[in-house]
């Protein structure tokens, strides 16, 4: 009886320890951010301080940013829609590797990609040196249509996967019934596909929306070029650049916290309210409509997309890091290694070495932290679990920048005693805070596929816990482990907005550097740090990969 009762509290102080971690990770910061925004000058005023809003310079910035989501929707929409089609329903879904090459885009820091851009498209760039006919062209970049369009490209994969899986759920058995009745290809497509497809793709699209506006490193390089500034940038400028107003940042923060909340409920009311039922076991068969002749158009349209998402920015990296004298223009006789020798040379290789050693201790903390929460919040279903759940995943849906400038007022708050922050523990915290939903739920993905037979022998056995976590658990978890390992390094080797608000003083990551450089005109030192850095992730993904693949051979075996 002891022995029960002993076990039982353990188990709730296991629980209230992790729901008080949790709760200084993610909840505190969050809730400070809402206690300045009414409180920006440490008094209390209520939704009276929200009145700077109604400034015509706040309300263009808000407009900016709404407009942007949305021309980002519109944008990634139209270019994944097509692929998408095409992996679902027509000879193309036999080239699975195509699924590979189109998250290629996703992976890479949008900061890069946008500075590949502007380093093609600016006056006398690679764009007007190869194609001279396109310099009347090529100043329509450096407007909203030209933000709109790298982001799109950005992020286009993440939507075109919920499309693709979605046309694949919907199957063909009701556009078959509708074919039987004489309903043309247009038809069916109208009135069958159009509304079973709406639903997933509404999710994925409110998705792309709260990303695009909490997206930091394509505003923060070309929309401040160009004078387009939203609310990610306009909280950067007021977290870091001098004069400090931490007031209006947190004004502006908790608004994008409001509107990324707003638009996650509506998301889950949607989910919950959502009674399509597009796959049944009853003569289920794959839509399948082949292309024939038509299909060099599919690999036309497949080949131009992945030319302007990975060929235009990568081209542009790659050509400007191994460029001797940039106003001699691309040639052979210009080509040179001594950007990577000054690299490796001077303080960026300082710089990489800390990203790295930052990244995986990160990542390992990270990992242990969601061992420790997945296990508690997969073994039962109360609210104290819920709450973890919800805690732990909120980092995914709350914009970056806002986690951030909650971060800086709890730690740096006077009353805190923890001397963590202006310091390099301070940048680990925030990469293991922002990243933790990734491990918590590759681990909640693999312990799910789990049954109790194993854990309920091996009690009977007379195991103790800690051995079934030794022996059973951890090994058959390890896929999910590593998983979780390599988002969050690979994640933060490139994470821009925190590195560059609460990094320490003279301190650098690959992610600042590469930015320090781009703005002070050493482009050619920076595109070498982002091609080092993309291929040294590249290169720990495979190895972890491989690992991975070793523990699940093992596992099968």
């Amino acid at each position: 009886m002891m022995q029960i009762f002993s076990e039982r509290l353990i188990q709730r102080l296991n629980k209230g320890a992790a729901l008080l971690a949790l709760a200084v990770l993610v909840l505190f910061p969050l809730v400070m951010v809402l206690l300045r925004g009414v409180m920006p000058e440490g008094e209390w005023l209520g939704l009276q301080a929200f009145a700077i809003l109604g400034e015509d310079r706040y309300i263009v910035i808000f407009i900016n940013s709404m407009l942007l989501g949305m021309g980002v929707v519109v944008g990634a929409s139209l270019l994944a829609a097509p692929l998408a089609y095409f992996m679902a329903r027509t000879e193309l879904r036999n080239h699975r590797w195509i699924d590979i090459v189109l998250i290629i885009p996703f992976m890479t820091p949008p900061y890069i990609g946008a500075m590949g851009w502007i380093l093609s498209m600016q006056p006398n760039g690679y764009a007007e040196q190869l194609f001279p006919f396109l310099a009347g062209i090529t100043p329509y970049f450096f407007t909203y249509f030209g933000m709109v369009l790298v982001m799109s490209l950005h992020l286009f994969p993440f939507i075109y996967l919920i499309m693709r899986n979605t046309l694949e759920n919907i199957g063909g058995r009701l556009e078959e019934a509708g074919l039987i009745h004489g309903g043309s290809f247009s038809y069916r497509l109208r009135r069958i596909v159009t509304p079973l497809f709406f639903s997933g793709y509404s999710m994925g699209a409110l998705l792309v929306f709260v990303k695009t506006i909490g997206e930091f490193g394509t505003p923060v390089t070309l929309g401040n070029r160009i004078g387009f500034y939203v609310m990610t940038s306009e909280i950067h400028r007021y977290s870091s650049v001098w004069p400090l107003d931490f007031g209006t940042a947190a004004i502006l923060s908790t608004v994008l916290l409001g509107v990324s909340m707003t638009i996650w409920y509506i998301q889950q009311w949607f989910i919950s309210r959502r009674h399509t039922k597009v796959v049944s076991g009853k003569g289920q068969t794959r839509a399948y409509n082949p292309l024939g002749k038509y299909q060099v158009f599919a690999w036309l349209y497949l080949a131009g997309v992945l030319f302007l998402a990975i060929g235009v920015p990568y081209f542009s990296v790659a050509s400007t890091a191994f460029m001797n004298i940039q106003g001699d223009g691309l040639a052979w006789s210009n080509l040179t290694l001594r950007h990577f020798t000054e690299l490796f040379t001077g303080s960026g290789r300082e710089a990489l070495w800390n990203s790295v050693w930052l990244a995986a201790l990160a990542a390992t903390i990270s990992v242990s932290l969601g061992i420790w929460f997945a296990i508690l919040i997969m073994k039962r279903n109360r609210a104290p679990e819920k709450a973890m759940d919800f805690l732990s995943l909120a980092p995914n849906t709350v914009p970056g920048i806002v986690v951030v400038v909650g971060l800086i007022f709890f730690w740096n708050a006077a009353w805190n005693p923890a001397g963590i922050y202006n310091t390099w523990m301070m940048l680990v915290l925030t990469y293991v805070i922002l990243y933790l939903p990734f491990t918590v739920q590759n681990i909640k993905a693999i312990y799910g596929q789990m049954g109790d037979s194993l854990f309920q022998a091996s009690k009977m056995s007379g195991a103790s816990g800690m051995y079934m976590l030794r022996k059973i658990l951890l090994p058959l978890i390890v896929p999910g482990i590593l998983a979780g390992w390599i988002m969050t390094f690979t994640i933060s080797m490139r994470e821009l907005a925190g590195s560059l608000i609460l990094r320490p003083p003279n301190m650098h990551t690959s992610a600042t550097f590469i930015y320090s450089q781009f703005e002070q005109g050493s482009q050619a030192i920076g595109m070498a740090m982002a091609l080092v850095s993309v291929g040294l992730t590249t290169v720990v993904l495979i190895v972890v990969e491989h690992y991975k693949d070793k523990s699940q051979a093992y596992r099968a075996g």
